[in-house]
């Protein structure tokens, strides 16, 4: 648990035996909002080792309904793939679907760009900034499990300013790069294009 100042809570954990090994799932909560978010542990490792880690935001398309209009759900396979392979790693697991607007008006965007707007227009249209995600709980998660040094695994420039400005030293990224799709190449041209992420080129021809 945590104390009565602050704005996230840590909850539980249990073990989480999935088809790419046994992780530890640990829940937290935004105490103002209720919303709840978990972290996914593998392996072990010591206060000031560097430690792989993946912050993803929650998609349920693409995660969990195998949508491939975005590639999130095939870099969250990646990603534990990756940390399985190196030994140990974290997936901090964010509830903000959408970029942070919510699942329905996820689906209001996507209805938008199925008539022409691009991921960024259409989450305009609908009055909500480009990007909306907040990652303040991601000190809170990386306290919890005592890590302080992270090497990142991410497309997104913003989520390795967001950790150094929160004071987790990020040693390195790693691209994720996986599961481009004739169905979501344009849309990951426009994160490219208008939100920074970093691709290689050579995929999105």
């Amino acid at each position: 648990m945590t104390n009565a100042d602050s704005p996230f809570e840590y909850i539980s954990s249990a073990k989480l035996p999935t088809r790419f090994g046994q992780f530890t799932i640990h829940g937290f909560v935004e105490v103002a909002t209720d919303q709840e978010h978990v972290a996914l542990s593998y392996g072990e490792w010591q206060d000031d080792e560097v430690v792989p880690i993946r912050i993803h935001s929650e998609c349920l398309t693409g995660d969990a309904l195998f949508s491939t209009r975005c590639d999130c759900g095939f870099q969250l396979e990646k990603a534990l793939q990756n940390i399985v392979e190196h030994g140990k790693g974290v997936i901090l697991y964010l509830r903000q679907e959408g970029r942070g607007i919510g699942l329905l008006n996820k689906i209001r965007a996507y209805h938008l760009q199925d008539n022409g707007m691009d991921t960024v227009e259409a989450n305009e249209h609908l009055g909500f900034d480009a990007d909306l995600r907040d990652y303040r709980i991601c000190r809170f998660m990386l306290d919890h499990l005592h890590i302080r040094k992270v090497q990142l695994m991410t497309n997104n420039p913003r989520k390795i300013k967001a950790l150094t400005d929160l004071g987790i030293e990020v040693i390195g990224r790693t691209p994720i790069d996986h599961g481009i799709t004739a169905d979501n190449k344009g849309y990951i041209r426009t994160k490219t294009q208008k939100l920074g992420h970093e691709f290689d080129p050579h995929l999105l021809k």
